[in-house]
């Protein structure tokens, strides 16, 4: 995909994105604690079911179960060597699970970590980036970013290594603010500066709480808007699990709203489903 092939597609309807991925997988039966991105490839089915589900609900575009296969993260479980075989594996289940029927984008998020010297950051999402590529995703996804810092390096990466679409999200307090220091608003036009095709927000918290930060963002940049909330706040039940407040019809409702105040591609993050999918899709009836 082109960086004007997306253009032409986010001019044109709103996009619809996936869902959850790691809610849903441990509904699954995956495991807490673990490495997720070893335990998909060792365990494929659960991952390419969703898939295929989200992809027969709307989703335009699939997140490839990427997330955390950095060398920094990786190396909090002994797998740093096991970058580019995890990566490569990854990308190719998401493209078993819906083939050609909708976009693959690769994964990307944060460390988790303030004290990364920025030519490392580099050099992880360019080695990460290099086998996403090889693997033959559509675009790329910085996604559940921290701070500015992170999805910076992960556009200098990409500039060096491919022409594909970078879309960017980061994650912010019900106020806009980042976690790492900063604002949304002030890190949207940044990236957008710095080459980024799509920006916005995900993960942060349900999409009825979202309304000021996403009207602001708007304000401040030209190239599509991403909202992929979650479904509400969790409350915890009493085997430790995280059960989210708001149902699909609700969540829809609500993302209709965003959609009103600028939104061009939407999807949802914990807690969400396929069927918050087709709820989405159905909004673009009316467009």
């Amino acid at each position: 995909m082109t960086g004007e092939t997306f253009r032409e597609l986010t001019s044109k309807e709103i996009v619809i994105l996936d869902g959850a991925t790691g809610s849903n997988l441990m509904k699954a039966g995956m495991p807490r604690g673990i490495c997720t991105e070893q335990w998909i490839c060792e365990n494929p089915e659960p991952l390419r079911i969703l898939q295929k589900e989200y992809q027969k609900a709307g989703s335009q575009i699939v997140y490839a179960p990427t997330f955390s296969a950095n060398r920094i993260s990786l190396s909090n479980h002994g797998l740093e060597k096991e970058v580019y075989s995890l990566n490569k594996q990854l990308v190719q289940i998401s493209r078993s699970a819906v083939g050609t029927a909708c976009m693959v984008a690769g994964d990307l998020t944060t460390t988790g970590k303030q004290d990364v010297e920025y030519e490392n950051l580099l050099d992880a999402y360019k080695e990460q980036i290099t086998a996403q590529l090889e693997a033959g995703v559509d675009l790329l996804v910085a996604e559940t970013m921290l701070g500015i810092t992170e999805p910076m390096a992960v556009l200098d990466a990409a500039k060096e290594l491919c022409d594909l679409p970078v879309m960017c999200t980061l994650t912010v307090e019900s106020d806009g603010s980042l976690f790492f220091g900063g604002n949304i608003y002030d890190s949207v036009e940044l990236l957008e500066e710095m080459g980024a095709d799509a920006v916005g927000i995900n993960c942060s918290t349900g999409p009825d709480q979202l309304f000021s930060v996403v009207e602001n963002i708007r304000k401040r940049i030209k190239i599509p808007l991403i909202v992929k909330p979650n479904a509400g706040n969790p409350v915890i039940d009493e085997t430790g699990n995280p059960v989210y407040s708001m149902g699909a019809e609700e969540f829809a409702c609500h993302m209709k709203r965003l959609i009103d105040i600028g939104a061009d591609l939407v999807g949802g993050c914990c807690g969400t489903t396929p069927e918050y999918v087709a709820e989405l899709a159905k909004l673009k009836v009316s467009f």
